[in-house]
């Protein structure tokens, strides 16, 4: 007796159930275990609690109040390769998210083939055919839709955008370095010109106290050892101001590389002229929750939402895989007759799949989601307390750079009194021209202790500008709802 279709259908059916309930039961690729992951640093041990604080915009560098330097910032976020590797990295996060939102939605395909051969004799074939070569075609669309219901598809997604933020952050804080690169490189030709000056003066003094020396020798007031003694000291200043110049000139070098341009530009640079003294003023105290504008520490905290989205995304992979399937088109024996009407042919239906055995492979990508959050965990601790340390270190510098000039003010005090001192008792005939030079030379030196000093307190200021993330401007801060109960990074300014 020969099975009807009915019972050939209500037996497959009830078959398929079966296969699927024991793989169900059977299933041996199961998630592990959840294991202790790294704790993410609670905010309350470093301070980065209270209200928000506005995120910092560009344009602090015009306190500097240099055009110079601000063309030189204008062309650097323009052109720097830096920055456009970051905007790469930032476009191609975007493209990666849209192809992530692409699996949410059904997706459809048209397509054709066909197959030359020959039918076995004893086949499900008609008979005409059984045993001959022939062709066989087929064509038309295929419909299919991923119905994610463990959310699978949704984290990939999620994973996408925190990645496509975090690597926007990145570029902020690309940004901000290359400003920061290139205040800190214009403060540092500033720095070695005026060394240039005062070492220049300086070989001249020197010159000149060589000349006198030897009118002395001559007229037998001094000897030789002081001659060679005078003579020793003019190749010292020769060789620091050889040495300032050469900085100067390795400093512009340095500029013209982070504004992405070339040595045609080393020309067109030219001695700074800054407000260096009124430059980024810093207020009597900073909020220390101005760290978590950080783009360095929002990134990192956008790095462990993609690691914990493709953590879940890797627990999903082990649950059942059900999609939506619908085609349509025509299928023939016999390229003649592929298009003819009654060739026609449709269906649609769910498709459910389990993973039963890969080996270990699902278990091992799961282990390694783990990991990478772990990872992005540690990586974000670690950038916070870099973070508050970079600003403890640079508030500790900007203090100590406090004290330093106002007792390096007062030796320049003294030594330009002592110079005064002598120039009176040259005019009156009481000392040498030579006792004038000694004390211009210790007047010059102590004026490039303080041009160190100066130029050092603006680099630390900038520093200090970048480790929490952008401006401090006294006025915003005045301004901002923070509460006074927030822990505070006090700086007293002299």
């Amino acid at each position: 007796m020969q099975p009807t279709a009915s019972s050939l259908h209500s037996s497959l059916v009830r078959w398929s159930v079966a296969a699927l309930g024991a793989a169900v039961l059977s299933a041996c690729v199961l998630p592990p275990k959840g294991s202790p992951h790294a704790t993410q640093l609670d905010q309350t041990q470093v301070g980065l609690t209270g209200l928000m604080v506005e995120p910092a915009a560009d344009g602090w560098w015009g306190s500097f109040n240099d055009p110079q330097l601000d063309g030189l910032i204008r062309a650097g976020l323009k052109d720097s390769p830096t920055l456009a590797q970051a905007q790469a990295r930032v476009s191609d996060a975007l493209a990666r998210t849209e192809s992530a939102q692409a699996g949410l939605l059904p997706s459809a395909k048209l397509g054709a083939n066909v197959l030359y051969g020959r039918a076995p004799e004893n086949y499900f074939i008609p008979s005409p055919l059984a045993a001959h070569t022939f062709w066989v075609g087929q064509a038309g669309p295929t419909l299919s839709w991923d119905l994610d219901f463990w959310g699978k598809q949704a984290d990939a997604v999620h994973r996408a955008q925190a990645l496509a933020q975090s690597a926007d952050l990145d570029v902020q804080d690309a940004r901000l370095m290359l400003g920061v690169a290139i205040v800190q490189a214009y403060v540092e030709l500033y720095r070695e010109n005026a060394l240039a000056e005062i070492a220049e003066r300086s070989a001249h003094q020197r010159q000149d106290i060589v000349n006198i020396t030897r009118r002395r020798v001559a007229a037998g007031v001094d000897t030789q050892l002081e001659l060679r003694e005078a003579e020793g000291q003019l190749p010292q200043a020769l060789v620091a101001r050889d040495q300032a110049r050469a900085a100067a000139d390795l400093a512009v070098h340095q500029l013209a590389v982070l504004t992405g341009q070339g040595a045609q530009v080393y020309a067109d640079i030219r001695p700074p002229v800054l407000n260096i003294d009124a430059a980024l003023p810093i207020p009597s105290a900073l909020p220390i929750n101005l760290l978590a504008r950080r783009p360095d520490v929002l990134s990192a905290r956008m790095s462990i939402e993609a690691a914990d989205a493709q953590r879940l995304a890797d627990k999903a992979a082990f649950y059942p895989n059900v999609s939506l399937t619908a085609l349509a088109g025509f299928g023939a024996f016999g390229l003649n007759n592929l298009v003819q009407w009654s060739d026609r042919g449709y269906g649609a239906g769910p498709l459910i799949s389990l993973p039963l055995f890969d080996g270990g492979r699902l278990r091992a990508q799961y282990r390694s989601g783990e990991a990478q959050l772990d990872a992005a965990v540690a990586s974000y601790n670690d950038t916070v307390l870099r973070a508050v340390q970079q600003t403890a270190d640079q508030i500790t510098r900007i203090d100590a750079l406090a004290r330093e000039r106002v007792e390096q003010q007062q030796t320049l005090d003294a030594n330009e009194a002592a110079y005064r001192l002598a120039e009176e008792r040259y005019r009156a005939g009481l000392a040498s021209y030579l006792s004038v030079l000694n004390a211009e030379t210790q007047v010059l030196a102590a004026r490039q202790t303080m041009v160190d000093i100066v130029t050092s307190q603006a680099v630390a200021r900038v520093t200090l500008l970048q480790a929490v993330g952008g401006s401090f401007d006294a006025n915003r801060l005045a301004n901002s709802s923070t509460s006074h109960s927030d822990p505070v990074l006090t700086q007293v300014i002299p």
